[in-house]
């Protein structure tokens, strides 16, 4: 079940749906609102610990109250190498791996390989589910396979550390008793929640409307999916060995796959502690030395803790942005990778295809590949063998025998297909001259699609809501180019073509074929 970085999402293996799944169309798992699984499934939920033994007493607590059928419901801690194992009550299955840093993926993969449920749920030993939480979020993966859900994390002093009620009594820490229901104890000492995350969930309709980057809003800690999907996307990635990661990598490569994300508000689970935001200064109230006191003897001792708090800002940073540029190398999709720098994920892949039996030339390739490479520089094109030394020197480039064109095309989130050489005419400049954009402008038909003004714009509406595929066609109505998501493929595979993704043909302006052999020099000159 162990994965490392790097590999392409094609790894998945491509088995068909458990009997009786459904699908939606593109995200829309709204389709399914009201609707109940005959028969509940069975689940295993998978908790992660280390050196948590009550935040782990206080979750087990909370799973043994589910109001899930009991009989249907398995609950696996894995621990992460403690240097005392946890104890956990009789029915509970404990697993302790090495000591051999931290490995929150490798814990997850583990417990996953242990499990014999069809639906899985994971939850780390300081997170506390409320006792609706199993039910509810389990819902859609037990309807629709590929349905990825996260629940509502919220965040509570348990420990009782921040202030508040837990810091009476002296300054001494107050925990709030195990045996106190965590939907009474949540709110009565809950701290404030991620803004940033309630607002994604709010303008996404809790995740209907997701799209590429919407694998930031499903929180390892609280989600769940099934076995089969699981196993289609690959295990978590056990080259991340710290904090944070490896859940936004493994729900972006179920993105990629096919999944449908969903928010469960209704599915609440307790974070004893701030989120990772809220625990720069570790507190909730004032330092020691507040900058309100007037006693310059303090002045030293606060100037001190300043430098204290920025020298530890200034870790957290450095460390936020360890991962966030990992991130950026195997998620490749805008907003998430660099403006300039290449990740080493593709995320577009263009692949030029001659027509059976015939051949292309190296200049109508070069034209082609040229005009690409200028609308989309970040794209990463196949091309024919006998053509790829022409583009030798740009590694951008790949022959279609080599291991990397594979990997492109298996792993790309976008595959752009060329049916023999085509230009991507340049945008008209405001007061310029373009012959042959005009020309074709003037004999375009059915113009005014959104998705198809551009070829940057059609990568970016496939996969996303209910198009998956989209065909760009001259104004003969012969395509010139297709443009597919690889959610919409593997779901063609899993499904049938054109149930689960639609499809659409426009009409452009901007594409022509190469015909015959070109005048290179006429192209790069700008005559021709």
């Amino acid at each position: 079940m162990s994965r490392d970085a790097g590999s392409p999402v094609s790894d998945a293996i491509d088995t068909a749906p458990p009997a009786g799944g459904r699908f939606v169309v593109g995200n829309a798992w709204d389709a399914l609102d009201g609707v109940w699984p005959d028969l509940p499934p069975l689940v295993s939920v998978v908790v992660v610990h280390y050196r948590q033994q009550a935040e782990l007493d206080r979750t087990l607590a909370a799973l043994a109250r589910q109001s899930y059928p009991a009989e249907r419901l398995e609950v696996i801690v894995v621990d992460d190498g403690s240097p005392t194992p946890p104890t956990v009550p009789e029915g509970v299955r404990l697993i302790v791996q090495e000591d051999l840093g931290f490995r929150l993926s490798a814990a997850r993969n583990v417990g996953v390989t242990a499990s014999s449920g069809s639906v899985l749920c994971f939850v780390d030993a300081d997170t506390s589910p409320e006792p609706d939480y199993v039910l509810r979020l389990t819902r859609l993966p037990a309807l629709a396979p590929e349905a990825v859900t996260v629940g509502q994390r919220k965040h509570a002093d348990f420990a009782g550390v921040l202030g508040g009620d837990g810091g009476v009594g002296g300054g001494v820490a107050v925990p709030v008793p195990v045996s106190e229901p965590v939907e009474v104890a949540g709110p009565s000492h809950e701290l404030e929640q991620p803004r940033w995350l309630q607002q994604a969930y709010g303008w996404s309709a809790d995740l209907l409307h997701a799209d590429d980057r919407s694998y930031r809003h499903l929180i390892g800690a609280v989600t769940c999916c099934t076995r089969w999907f699981f196993d289609q996307v690959g295990g978590f990635d056990e080259s991340f060995t710290s904090y944070g990661g490896e859940d936004w990598e493994w729900a972006h490569r179920a993105w990629l796959a096919g999944g449908v994300f969903a928010h469960v508000p209704g599915a609440v689970a307790w974070h004893d502690g701030p989120d990772w935001a809220g625990r720069a200064t570790g507190a909730g109230g004032a330092s020691a030395g507040s900058a309100d006191s007037a006693d310059p003897a303090d002045s030293a001792p606060s100037a001190a803790s300043a430098v204290a708090r920025e020298d530890q800002e200034a870790r957290r940073q450095a460390e936020k942005n360890g991962e966030t540029l990992r991130l950026a190398d195997l998620i490749a999709v805008r907003g998430s990778r660099g403006f300039g720098v290449r990740s080493r994920a593709v995320d577009v892949c263009v692949d030029l295809v001659a027509a059976v039996g015939t051949s292309i030339s190296a200049g109508a390739a070069f034209v082609a590949v040229d005009s690409v490479l200028a609308a989309m520089p970040d794209v990463t094109v196949v091309v024919p063998d006998d053509v790829a030394p022409v583009f030798e020197a740009d590694q951008r480039v790949r022959g279609r025998s080599s291991d990397a064109a594979a990997a492109a095309l298996a792993g790309a989130r976008v595959v752009v297909t060329l049916d023999g050489p085509v230009r991507v005419l340049p945008a008209v400049e405001a007061g310029g001259s373009d012959d042959a954009r005009v020309q074709a402008l003037a004999a375009a038909v059915g113009l005014g699609n959104d998705d198809a003004r551009d070829l940057r714009t059609a990568t970016d509406a496939v996969g996303v809501g209910s198009l998956g595929t989209l065909e760009l066609a001259d104004p003969s109505g012969r395509v010139l180019v297709t443009v597919e998501s690889r959610r919409a493929a593997l779901r063609a595979r899993r499904w049938g073509a054109g149930v689960a993704f639609v499809s659409h043909r426009a009409s452009v302006d901007w594409l022509t074929p190469v015909a015959g052999e070109p005048s290179v020099a006429a192209y790069l000159g700008g005559w021709g």
